[in-house]
């Protein structure tokens, strides 16, 4: 029995992904008539979403692994490089006008994909939960700037305003959301950059008094690409709107570039501040280096900066639910998602070390997404990102259900990386045989590579583009 997604399929008129309005499509095809904009919309995604303080921490842990200001830099730069990944990955979309965890059957099959898909689902949860925490505490604190300390009131009050925020823009859909982007990213680009100038000056760019060794390099490269690597799922759900006509160039590189700008912008200024102040609480040590006229600007900063990057995990969640079989419009589906992170962040705000643990957690689930990443990106360039893109959508039976909905290649190839990451990986909740004799390397990463070419060894004679009718 062959079947399709039981998705509602709309087919109505065209512009129906107007901004605030609530978008009618979800994981359907984006019908020809009903497609729009262009490049440069790719850029706005993906420098807006990523003017978020994280980078800063990121740029700040670079230096707490002993790296020197040049040393961390280098590392910061070459992490940004990685989002000419995410720019390609989002060609798929072009072709397809579906989403990234639809186009990811055809190299895992429709029940390969599954498993992976639940785990995205939760990773974009548990971000979002992040963003939304960071971004709370540093309206708390500018409430208390204002002289209003209001305790548990006050952060309540934070949270409700940084949810609604959130939930807001990405339940309006599509349109609103790329709309957002690019508008907070003009704001929070001048802010961020201002936020540059007065920490870049102060920069110790001494050499450390001791190299920082393998480990140091390794764990630096983690975190500076599991950012990146994080968005792989994503990269089609906003590109799925765009003109056939496209240039693939240009979302490769527009995409590349907006990433790679605001990521290395942020970062570079994490890891000047790590070397002037303790950024134990990366928050306060960068607030403690600056004016007091531009701290409640920093404080708005990092709020919006919260926001924009909450708001497309959880667009593409509402996505991934209805690629797991969920059978609700987009709309609907999000509300789920919207009412896990509200739980999930009050038990960050209000239960000791929840987010601590939740950290830890994320930053295990690498050892997953690195191999399944370098599949799909594997895959991808086999089939030059010709899909038959009716198959996709097929829930039982045709060319993407090879073994009763596995596909061997991408099974065996996810598990040899999975392998390989599970050996090499440092983190807080497991650290695997091989570091020690490593010398404390995390490589942890490499399980794309070694997936990736597995995955070309396997399947590189039997994966072929399909050709357009």
């Amino acid at each position: 029995m062959i079947g399709h997604e039981t998705t509602p399929v709309t087919t109505g008129t065209t512009g129906r992904d107007e901004v605030f309005r609530v978008e009618e499509h979800g994981i359907d095809p984006i019908p020809d008539a009903e497609r729009h904009g262009s490049a440069k919309d790719v850029f706005w995604l993906w420098f807006g979403s990523n003017l978020t303080f994280t980078y800063v921490i990121n740029g700040a842990l670079a230096v707490a692994f002993g790296l020197s200001f040049w040393q961390a830099t280098a590392v910061v730069v070459l992490g940004g490089l990685s989002f000419l990944a995410i720019g390609a990955a989002g060609i798929s979309g072009v072709r397809t006008g579906t989403a990234t965890l639809v186009i990811s059957r055809a190299a895992f099959g429709v029940r390969g994909n599954w498993p992976a898909g639940l785990l995205n689902w939760i990773v974009s949860i548990g971000y979002t939960v992040v963003n939304t925490v960071v971004g709370t505490l540093a309206l708390e604190a500018f409430f208390a700037d204002l002289g209003w300390h209001g305790g548990h009131l006050s952060r309540a009050l934070a949270l409700a305003v940084t949810l609604t925020l959130t939930f807001a823009v990405a339940l309006w859909g599509h349109a609103t959301v790329q709309f957002a982007e690019r508008w907070m990213a003009y704001v929070l680009a001048i802010g961020f950059a201002a936020l540059l100038v007065l920490v870049l000056p102060g920069a110790d760019t001494s050499a450390p008094s001791a190299a920082p060794g393998a480990a140091g390099w390794s764990i630096a490269f983690v975190v500076m690409l599991a950012g990146p690597f994080s968005y792989v799922p994503m990269p089609a759900d906003y590109t799925r709107y765009l003109p056939r006509t496209t240039s693939l160039k240009a979302v490769t590189l527009s995409g590349g570039l907006g990433g790679f700008l605001s990521s290395v912008a942020l970062g570079v200024a994490g890891v000047a501040a790590a070397t002037q102040a303790d950024m134990t609480d990366a928050v306060a040590g960068t607030e403690s280096l600056l004016p007091g006229w531009f701290q409640p600007l920093f404080l708005a900063l990092v709020l919006g900066g919260s926001v924009t990057n909450s708001i497309i995990t959880l667009y593409s969640s509402s996505l991934n639910l209805q690629v797991l079989g969920i059978p609700w419009s987009r709309a609907r589906a999000i509300v789920i998602s919207a009412g896990v992170t509200a739980a999930g962040s009050l038990g960050a705000l209000f239960l000791t070390d929840f987010t601590t643990s939740l950290l830890s957690f994320l930053s295990l689930l690498i050892i997953v997404f690195a191999p399944w990443g370098g599949v799909f990106l594997a895959d991808m360039v086999l089939r030059r990102c010709a899909y038959d893109s009716a198959a996709l959508h097929v829930r039982e039976g045709g060319a993407y259900w090879y073994r009763s909905g596995w596909h061997p290649a991408g099974m065996t190839a996810l598990a040899a990386g999975l392998l390989f990451s599970a050996l090499t990986c440092d983190s807080e909740l497991w650290t695997g045989p091989l570091v020690a004799p490593l010398g404390g390397a995390d490589l942890t990463l490499l399980g794309a590579v070694v997936s990736g070419l597995v995955y070309v060894l396997l399947a590189g004679r039997s994966v072929r583009p399909v050709r357009a009718a």
